[in-house]
């Protein structure tokens, strides 16, 4: 029997996920979980990255962020969600890493740049600047062979891959220890958010969450920003410009051609378009919010799939790290813990 490929993919706990991590992501977690040994990450030390001062919210966001992947469909059977800050191989394997990854490299990374600027940073701390070192540590500790990321990671999975790269030249050159992982970007580009940014956020106040109820979503829906220049419904509009345009483009494929039609045309007005995306959002969420209600009245079930994620992590992570450590001869001559 061939051994399934392992996937490596996850999310950093600093609040409830919205649709444009179900675009970017979780959709595709949900697809894949079924042919591939997948691993959920909950990465609550990578989140300290940004929200160090806030350790509670990290703390709170933990079971909202395990229950949003349960609830859009992941089976807890066939894939495994556990919580970074207890699987000690991944700390460890950083360390080893850092040794050999200069801080030009990092601070030129041009995810690291662009993340500094956002959270308005002039004078970045290890742990931020340190990001895709520790980004490596998750995939590796593990050996997946896949990771599905946004165009916005690449960059850290370039330098995820020459890092094995460079630990397998340097400690097992004729046995690779270590896997390259492969990079699988997300079929559809980051979803703007409600407001026109170019970026869905959880601090921009602009995203529609997997958890909000039907009457929230037709609220944020109504108050999206579509073509400036139409102040009738039967003046010709611009879908080039419009977010509620492109939201049709991914969440009503099948209709996107003749609504841009119908709106350039002036067939359609903006508050008809707006409940079209309306119903079409409510008729994805609804299936989430069933499973997420089952599992707010079952609290200790979650509990139980993370502690059980953690294990299975934590058997495969010391499995590997003791290999990698025999190959970088910290084994003290043999004789170990």
């Amino acid at each position: 029997m061939t051994q399934q490929k392992r996937i490596l993919t996850g999310d950093r706990p600093t609040g409830r996920l919205h649709i444009g991590h179900y675009v970017g992501s979780l959709s595709s977690r949900v697809k894949l979980q079924h042919d591939y040994d997948t691993f959920i990450e909950i990465a609550d030390i990578q989140a300290l990255t940004t929200h160090f001062e806030r350790p509670e919210l990290i703390s709170d966001s933990i079971m909202q962020v395990a229950m949003d992947n349960l609830s859009v469909g992941l089976d807890p059977e066939k894939t495994t969600l556990f919580l970074q800050s207890q699987i000690p191989s991944i700390a460890e394997l950083t360390i080893f890493y850092s040794m050999f990854v200069s801080m030009n490299v990092l601070r030129h990374n041009p995810t690291v740049k662009s993340e500094a600027a956002n959270y308005g940073y002039d004078d970045m701390t290890y742990g931020f600047i340190g990001y895709p070192v520790s980004q490596t540590a998750d995939i590796t500790f593990c050996n997946a062979d896949l990771v599905p990321v946004g165009e916005d990671q690449k960059p850290h999975l370039e330098l995820a891959r020459k890092l094995v790269r460079r630990f397998n030249d340097l400690y097992c050159p004729d046995e690779p220890l270590l896997k390259e992982p492969e990079i699988m970007l997300s079929e559809h580009p980051r979803l703007m958010g409600l407001d026109g940014n170019a970026k869905m956020g959880k601090s921009l106040g602009n995203a529609i969450y997997l958890s909000d109820t039907a009457e929230t979503v037709k609220e944020k829906v109504s108050k999206a920003v579509t073509d400036p220049s139409r102040i009738r419904a039967t003046d010709p509009g611009h879908p080039d410009i419009c977010v509620v345009a492109k939201y049709h483009s991914v969440f009503t494929p099948g209709e996107h051609a003749d609504i841009c039609e119908r709106c350039k045309a002036g067939t359609i007005g903006c508050v008809a378009c707006k409940k079209e995306l309306t119903n079409s959002l409510n008729n994805l969420l609804d299936p989430f919010r069933e499973r997420r209600a089952y599992y707010e009245s079952h609290l200790d079930e979650v509990r139980d799939i993370i502690r059980a994620g953690n294990d299975r992590a934590n058997a495969v992570g010391n499995e590997n790290i003791a290999k990698i450590k025999e190959a970088m001869h910290l084994n003290l001559g043999g004789v170990q813990a």
